[in-house]
């Protein structure tokens, strides 16, 4: 199953030739189906200027997804079928052949040039195998350099003679060093990944996957997936991707155009809880914690539904000349009633001077009155009626509410107890000695956190319904906190997720011990959970070292198993005392720089300053996480906090002991080194001058 390479022959028997040639028309026809649409006139077909609008609105989004990406393959795979699609296998008959690719192309007769690797039809691409050819009789891969065709490489999946191989062509497509955006994903995705990405929209996926087992490359397919076979639902309902910093995210976002779509909102957890309050204030580990813990969510329950009070005087509605009174027994039954039927406090609220006017009307009617619904609202908005709701169930204002609940020790304790100690009340409360935070006269002007943000979040739920979406995907799952977990479940409550993340790689204080117990503060605790073992990405050698804190920071996860094969790609190196660890650290990042691809230098938090410093002291530029590298510039300072879900060719990782140290605790601080020690694709230099954490063995390779 060799891989073709085309040097100067251009004649049309030449199969590389006649592949390019085919290149060169799909983008030909590309380029008139955006002309086609940019050429549409609206004036032609819309009756009035809401119309026109919306259609044009409709026609800019097509055209813009038209665009040709230069630098993106239009297509990177063929399927020659043994038969024609969706025929019998009558003996003799001749297959069809499909180019598979990001979008779909057709010519002038609309006839397909290129399918979009979504359909159907290109699935065997992905699952086909010697096993089970599913029909194929030969997948062809494609190899590009630079935007053009050079390479092709054969699979006869349907001749017995032939043995299976791995591909050459996608092997090199995973480790190619990367200078740019995010690589082009859509054609290394592998079959048990594919099964995942193509799974249905009503159920929700979880996926354990450790570094490099390409999780977040599942979960970008898989919107992208559900967009074009859901495209009409989700458009209504909406789709999002959480991820964990807005690092992250920029990173992401340039993958997404090469899978066919263009937009797909972006955020953090941060971000879905950010319009209810500004957050300026930070909280002590040990209270995020408790902040964090789903038994805020039974406080918060309780502190909302402490603000009823059962009725102990009637209400007495005056109209024209006659009085109808309600008395305070039947006015108790009504909210009695509403409190069993659990409902959202504002929507109870809302429904109270209604049940009141009900009441009134049922007397009127008994009187011979015949009142429509007209009458029913115009009694709810009485004075009488309004002043008695204001008394049994008055609006509640949720920053408000949390406010008062980290402000005042008497209200804390009231609703908090047998839920959090005494210990736990004090750790959270603002006014006590010692809590760093002082009491705020008012919403605007509290110091919120992050945490407080998601309580407030909450409270607001419990009073009105949060808007649901049609899909969410969550990366790095496994950093939230139970109260996170629920933020993001009660905006997919009637619709699903996708849940990335890797138990071993959870570096909050609060992160997630298992799955399970991450679903069900989800409300997804019939997701079916998925784990790749795995590894494409990070060499074998690289990946062994790192797993070797696995049994302390996370007993019994399976290590992956990478099938990257990578002689010297780890050196652990030991200098002579801090004061030649910067110079041995620049050497390294020197020499790495004399390879092809990124670079990504990282260290803990408290030694960027000076690492920062000795770069530019040398003359060397250096990128922040997140920005894009280029030919010029391919080296990244990253802060050990930030480097999760980053990836970089080489890896120059400063003292192991200081990322470890930079956490609250050895098993957080473990995790971090576990997630640093994880970011190379090509290589990995460990320098340190102090001793390393006694979960890597000692001195390790040197």
């Amino acid at each position: 199953m060799p891989a073709h390479e085309h040097e100067s022959d251009t004649t049309t028997t030449d199969p590389l030739a006649r592949e390019r040639t085919h290149l060169a028309a799909s983008r030909a026809a590309l380029r008139a189906m955006r002309e086609d649409a940019q050429a549409l006139d609206i004036r032609d077909v819309t009756a009035n200027w809401v119309n026109a609008a919306v259609l044009q609105a409709q026609i800019d989004e097509r055209i813009k997804s038209l665009a040709d990406l230069s630098h993106t393959p239009l297509f990177f795979g063929r399927l020659d079928y043994l038969h024609p699609v969706g025929a019998e296998q009558a003996e003799g008959a001749e297959g069809e052949q499909f180019y598979i690719g990001r979008r779909h192309v057709h010519d002038a007769d609309g006839d397909p040039m290129v399918i979009d690797w979504r359909a159907p039809v290109s699935q065997p691409f992905y699952r086909a195998s010697k096993k089970d050819p599913q029909d194929v009789g030969q997948r062809r891969r494609f190899g590009y350099t630079g935007g053009e065709l050079t390479a092709y490489e054969d699979e006869h999946l349907s001749d017995p003679t032939e043995a299976a191989r791995t591909s050459k062509l996608l092997q090199a497509e995973i480790e190619r060093p990367r200078v740019g955006p995010m690589r082009d994903i859509v054609a290394t995705i592998q079959p048990e990944q594919d099964e995942i990405v193509r799974s249905g929209l009503g159920g929700t996926v979880c996926v354990q996957g450790g570094p490099g087992t390409g999780k977040t490359a599942v979960g970008l397919h898989r919107v992208a997936y559900l967009l074009y076979a859901h495209r009409e639902r989700l458009a209504r309902t909406g789709t999002l991707v959480i991820g964990p910093n807005r690092s992250f995210l920029h990173y992401i976002e340039q993958v997404l155009p090469a899978l066919g779509e263009l937009e797909v909102k972006q955020a953090t957890v941060d971000d879905l809880v950010a319009a209810h309050v500004e957050v300026r204030g930070t909280d002590a580990a040990e209270a995020a914690v408790v902040k964090g813990d789903a038994r805020m969510a039974e406080v918060l329950r309780r502190a909302i539904r402490s603000h009823v009070t059962l009725p102990t005087e009637p209400v007495m509605v005056v109209r024209g000349s006659r009085r109808w009174r309600v008395p305070a027994y039947e006015l108790e039954e009504m909210v009695t009633e509403l409190l069993a039927r659990d409902m959202r406090y504002g929507a109870a609220h809302e429904a109270l001077p209604q049940r009141i006017a009900h009441a009134v009307l049922v007397r009127m009617e008994e009187a011979g009155e015949a009142p429509d619904d007209r009458v029913q609202n115009a009694v709810a908005r009485t004075p009488a009626v309004k002043a008695a709701v204001k008394a049994i169930w008055p609006a509640v204002d949720p920053a408000k509410l949390v406010l008062r609940l980290l402000s005042d020790p008497e209200f804390l304790a009231a609703h908090a107890d047998g839920l959090l100690t005494e210990d736990e009340q004090k750790m959270i409360l603002w006014t006590l000695p010692g809590s760093g935070r002082r009491a705020a006269r008012s919403v605007k002007s509290a110091k919120w956190s992050a945490a407080d943000a998601v309580l407030i979040d909450e409270a607001s739920d419990l009073v009105a319904r949060t808007h649901s979406l049609g899909h969410v995907v969550l990366d790095e799952a496994q950093d939230l906190s139970p109260m996170q977990y629920r933020a993001v479940g009660r905006r997919c409550t009637t619709g699903s997720a996708t849940v990335l993340g890797d138990l071993a790689q959870g570096t909050t204080p609060w992160s997630t011990e298992s799955w399970t117990q991450a679903l069900h503060h989800l409300g997804k605790e019939d997701a079916v959970v998925e784990e790749l073992t795995a590894g494409f990405r990070v060499p074998r050698e690289v990946i062994a070292y790192a797993s070797r804190l696995l049994p302390v920071i996370s007993p019994g996860l399976a290590e992956v198993e990478s099938v990257r094969e990578s002689p010297g790609s780890l050196a652990v190196r030991e200098v002579a005392g801090p004061a030649a660890l910067d110079a041995a650290v620049l050497a390294a990042c020197e020499e790495s720089l004399t390879q092809e691809g990124s670079i990504g230098l990282i260290a803990a938090d408290a030694r960027i300053p000076a690492l920062a410093e000795a770069l530019a002291a040398a003359g060397h530029a250096y990128l922040s996480p997140g920005e894009e590298t280029t030919a010029e510039s391919r080296l990244t300072l990253v802060p050990a906090s930030l480097a999760k879900g980053l990836e970089y060719d080489y890896v120059v990782l400063d003292e192991p002991a200081a990322v470890v140290d930079g956490e609250p605790d050895e098993r957080t601080g473990l995790r971090r080194l576990y997630v640093a020690l994880t970011r190379a694709v090509s290589g990995l230099t460990v320098v340190h001058a102090t001793g390393l954490p006694e979960a890597l063995g000692g001195t390790g390779v040197r």
